[in-house]
Parts: C-alpha cells; sequence; structure tokens
C-alpha cells in the first residue's frame, strides 16, 4: 500500500514555512522562505499576498525536497496564517491598503495598529457582538480595519472585491473557491458561528459601525460560504500545483489561523498515559510563542473574560468553546530589548562567530552570574532590582488597552553584556508575568488551568519555559513534534483527504507529547509572587502618570478623534 502523508502550510509574520508529515504526525521535512514587509508609517505594517503565495511556494517544494516525497504521495494540504486583512479586485489582482498607494501593499498585516482609533470608536457602541471578543474589539481584528479602509482610501474600499482573512486567502488562491472558514470570520471579523445554521453575520452591528454597505451586499465581499476547518474546500487548481510543487486535484482544507493550528497540534496530546478528556482539556492552555503569543483553552460551555478573546464557538475544536489570551509582542520584544542594546551588535557577532544564536550565549552567562553571586540563589533572582513592563505594543488582554508602554525600572549607566544578560531576563520574566495575568484571569471564570503545553520559536528557549513554568505554577508539557503549528495544518490535511473523519479524531492519532517542565518548589515560587505583585502595580503607576499630565490618556484622545 502506498504511503500517504499531508503538508501543512503556515504564514508567520516574517515567513512562509510548510513541512510534511506522515499518518503518526511525524514530520519528515521542512521548508521556509522570508516575506517581505514594509512599515510606510508608524504602526503601519503592511505586506503583499503575491510576495505571500510565492513564499508558499517555495517553502513547499523545498519541505518536499527534504521529506523526499513524490508531489503524488501528498493527500491533503492545510494552510494556517497570521490574521492579516487582504484585498483584491474583481480579477483578483492586489488593491493597495497603503498611504504609498503601491498596489503590491495589499496586506494590512495583524499587527497593524493603524485603526486604534476606530477600534476604540467602536468599543464605545457597546455592541452585543462585542460580548463575544472579551467585551472589547482589537485594532488587530479586521472591523476596526474595514473602517479605517473606508474612511482613509475611498478608492481601495471601492475597487476591493473579495476582503479575506489570510489563511482563507491562501485556500482561494489554491482552490479558486471562496470558502471562508469558521476560525477566521468567527475570531476576527465579529460572525456568529454558534447562531442559526452555521452562524450569521449581525446585521445591526454593521449598521451601527458604518459598515451597512457590506450588509447591503449580502456581504459577499467578506464571505457568504462559512465552512468549519478540515472541512474539504476543494483541490488545487493546476496553477497553484505549479506554484506549490504539488499535484493537481490534492484536495484543500477550509483554513485556520496559525496560533489555532497550534491549538490543533497541542491540546489533544495524550498526558499521564491516556488521551484527554473534556475534564481534561479544561485544564489545559496551548501556549503559542511567537512574534506574540497566544493563550488558547477550550471549555465545553461558553466563558466570559473581560479583556480576553471569545468566547468562540467551534473555532478551534469543533463543539467547543475557544477562550483566547494573547500579548501583542513577545519574541518581538525580546529581539527589540536585545538589538537595540548598546552590546547588542557585540552579542550578535559572537553569535555568528561561535555558530550559536545570541539566545544561548545570553542564557549561558546568566547561569555564569547565578553561580558567582553569593547572594543569588537560583537564576530568576539576578533581575530582583530590575522590573519591566511588557506592554511595548499595548496590552491584547486581558488589559484590552493597546495604547498601553512599555516601562522597564531599574537601569543604571551599565552597558556592558551582563546589563544585557538582566534586561533580557527580566523582559522573559515579565512576558511570563502576563501569562500568570491571563491565566489568573480565565480560571476566575471557570476555567481550570494547571498545565500548558507550548510551542513556537520562544518555547524553544530553556529560559523563556522554566520562568513561565516557574511564574505560572504550572506544569509546561512540550509536544514531541516541535513544529506543532505546522502539525496542526497537516492534521487539517488529513481530514480533507478523508483519511481522518474529524479533526478530533485526526488530533488523537497525529498529536503526541515530549518532556514536561515541572515548576520548582516554595522559595522560587514566593520570589515570583513578589515580581508578579510589582508587575501589577507597574500598570497601576501607569495609569497614575496619566492621571497627572492631565487625566487624559492616549485612549480618550483616540477616542476623541472619532467623535
Amino acid at each position: 500500500m502506498n504511503k500517504r502523508y499531508y503538508v501543512g502550510v503556515d504564514v508567520g509574520t516574517g515567513s512562509a514555512r510548510a513541512g510534511v508529515f506522515d499518518g503518526s504526525g511525524k514530520c519528515l521535512g521542512t521548508g521556509s522562505r522570508e516575506i517581505q514587509t514594509w512599515r510606510p508609517k508608524h504602526d503601519f505594517v503592511e505586506q503583499s499576498s503575491d510576495d505571500i503565495w510565492a513564499s508558499c511556494g517555495a517553502a513547499v517544494r523545498a519541505a518536499l525536497t527534504a521529506a523526499e516525497i513524490a508531489p503524488e504521495s501528498v493527500a491533503g494540504v492545510g494552510f494556517d496564517a497570521t490574521c492579516s486583512l487582504v484585498a483584491l479586485d474583481a480579477e483578483d489582482r492586489p488593491v493597495t491598503v497603503s498611504p504609498s498607494a503601491e498596489a503590491a501593499q495589499n496586506v494590512v498585516v495583524w499587527m497593524d495598529h493603524r485603526a486604534t482609533p476606530e477600534a476604540s470608536w467602536i468599543n464605545a457602541g457597546g455592541h452585543d457582538v462585542l460580548k463575544y471578543v472579551g467585551g472589547v474589539i482589537s485594532p488587530e481584528m479586521q472591523t476596526p480595519k474595514l473602517l479605517w479602509l473606508k474612511e482613509n482610501l475611498p478608492e481601495t474600499w471601492k475597487r476591493t472585491a473579495r476582503f479575506f482573512d489570510l489563511p482563507d486567502f491562501l485556500v482561494y488562491r489554491a482552490t479558486g473557491r471562496d470558502v471562508r472558514s469558521l476560525c477566521t470570520t468567527v475570531c476576527k471579523w465579529t460572525y456568529l458561528g454558534h447562531e442559526g445554521d452555521g452562524g450569521r453575520w449581525d446585521d445591526a452591528f454593521f449598521d451601527a459601525v458604518g459598515l451597512g454597505d457590506l450588509r447591503d451586499e449580502g456581504y459577499r465581499r467578506i464571505g457568504t460560504d462559512v465552512r468549519p476547518m478540515g472541512e474539504r474546500a476543494g483541490e488545487l487548481t493546476e496553477a497553484a500545483a505549479k506554484d506549490l510543487g504539488l499535484a493537481a486535484g490534492t484536495p484543500v482544507a477550509v483554513s485556520i489561523i496559525d496560533a489555532h493550528a497550534g491549538g490543533l497540534g497541542l491540546l489533544g496530546a495524550p498526558l499521564d498515559g491516556k488521551a484527554p478528556t473534556p475534564e481534561d482539556l479544561e485544564r489545559r492552555l496551548a501556549l503559542i510563542g511567537g512574534t506574540s503569543s497566544c493563550h488558547m483553552a477550550v471549555s465545553r460551555e461558553p466563558r466570559y473574560v473581560d479583556g480576553v478573546w471569545g468566547p468562540y464557538f467551534s473555532a478551534m475544536v469543533p463543539g467547543l468553546w475557544l477562550t483566547e489570551g494573547g500579548q501583542s509582542a513577545t519574541g518581538a520584544l525580546i529581539d527589540h530589548v536585545i538589538h537595540s542594546h548598546a552590546r547588542g551588535q557585540e552579542l550578535a557577532g559572537d553569535a555568528t562567530q561561535q555558530g550559536t544564536t545570541v539566545y544561548a550565549l545570553l542564557n549561558q552567562r546568566l547561569d555564569e552570574l547565578a553561580r558567582d553571586r553569593s547572594d543569588t540563589p537560583f537564576p530568576a533572582a539576578l533581575t530582583r532590582g530590575m522590573h519591566v513592563l511588557p506592554y511595548f505594543h499595548g496590552n491584547r488582554s486581558p488589559r484590552a488597552d493597546p495604547t498601553l508602554r512599555g516601562v522597564v525600572t531599574g537601569l543604571s549607566l551599565w552597558d556592558t553584556i551582563d546589563s544585557l544578560a538582566l534586561q533580557y531576563l527580566a523582559t522573559i520574566q515579565a512576558i511570563a508575568y502576563g501569562t500568570r495575568h491571563i491565566i489568573d484571569a480565565m480560571n476566575a471564570a471557570g476555567h481550570h488551568i494547571d498545565t500548558l503545553i507550548a510551542t513556537g520559536g520562544d518555547a524553544k528557549n530553556p529560559v523563556f519555559l522554566r520562568e513561565h513554568a516557574d511564574a505560572t505554577g504550572c506544569r509546561i508539557a512540550l509536544p514531541r513534534e516541535q513544529e506543532a503549528v505546522l502539525l496542526g495544518s497537516a492534521i487539517l490535511g488529513s481530514v480533507a483527504s478523508g483519511d481522518h473523519a474529524t479533526v478530533v479524531d485526526a488530533m488523537g492519532a497525529m498529536s503526541a507529547a515530549g518532556e514536561t517542565i515541572e515548576p520548582r518548589g516554595a522559595e522560587v515560587r514566593a520570589y515570583h509572587d513578589q515580581k508578579h505583585a510589582v508587575f501589577l502595580r507597574m500598570y497601576d503607576d501607569q495609569m497614575a502618570y496619566r492621571q497627572l499630565m492631565g487625566g487624559v490618556g492616549p485612549s480618550a484622545t483616540l477616542r476623541k478623534a472619532r467623535r
């Protein structure tokens, strides 16, 4: 019998990646290619859908070569991507979303915050749909971005025949079929997937926020065929197959957001020698750490958590409600701290010369510092006098305020590699306290999270994992397959192929756990409790500073600008 394989394609912020998996979920080969990004103004981040598609093709072809398999043996393809907004005209050509007016720049990247005033104005309306996004819509979601385009680029608004979430664009480019994902539409477009037969758009909401023309058109530009993830969306066209190096007619799955693909690749893994029950799933949180971090938890009943996205019905695991926390910059913030430091360039040079990474060198130096200092009982205690509030790109949850900014206290004139190491550690700890803050909010609303299952670039960093276990008090399970996001997309491809009847069946067959990291003892916990209290106090202090500066913070200013 010929073996059957599945390809997962993941489009992140900086690159497109692809992986080839067998029926057990083992990765046989991967490929990647970088994506070009433009930043024409502050808080504007743009990409090109043509460039993204070309990168997908290069990544898939490289993965097939690495796996040493024939294209004809691929039984199904799944796509995931960031929740970025794509604009195409009636002939499927890119339509500019940029103040530069360049047509190629037709993607508003997820992290673009140009629509912060629009988001604030929408939130002021108190619309019913907002209870399914934690009470506060984010400028990283699509409705505020659509409103910004309508008001600031009217020709773009007029010319655009289809507005896609990036994962759905990839399926459209692959199959020629305009099939929207229940994941993307529910999580980023305010689609009510739990209502009626397959969900509905809320007419009153679109009318109230100034997007009633989408309702007048029957929502044809943002999606009329919304389907569950993993269902067969169509098959690869001749043109798409040539681009990807695959066989025409290969089944393609309805897409999923990148972090949610990671959730599929993580949450179903057996732990403690047994497959998870629904009760077990409610004790787990999938932590996907990359440029940003996402925190995915599921429940049998909807749980409403202020400032945390969701609850979203069947938006990740079919039949379960998804609650999604997140931090708008984690990997990006760590990199910023390293590369903006006076010794950052020197450290990068040392890493290149030694054939390693800046993270490995910093982790090694932290261990050395902890051993050399008699007053430091464990490495985390090196930052007793240094604290970071990691809101450099705002707070996604549970504060849900994109106008918040980062704070660092404890700096001196010291500018050595050691000072960089301490800032690096304090930043990782701050990100861990942000995760703890999200978990505390979820658990207060009825979740029972005590286990993190982690993947992504940050999860390859042992210091990141250690500090998260100790700061949150949760054990961390790592997946057997490090490429859990790619695995999640491949799981969808396996369902689209017909080889698995449901997504849950495929999760059970293709995911497995690896190493487990336990939080350490009471002394370490007490230290992190103290630092977490400082973390919370730093937010209160920032609010006090705004009050001292006249009582008008950026959020209020933005709301006034919309009126």
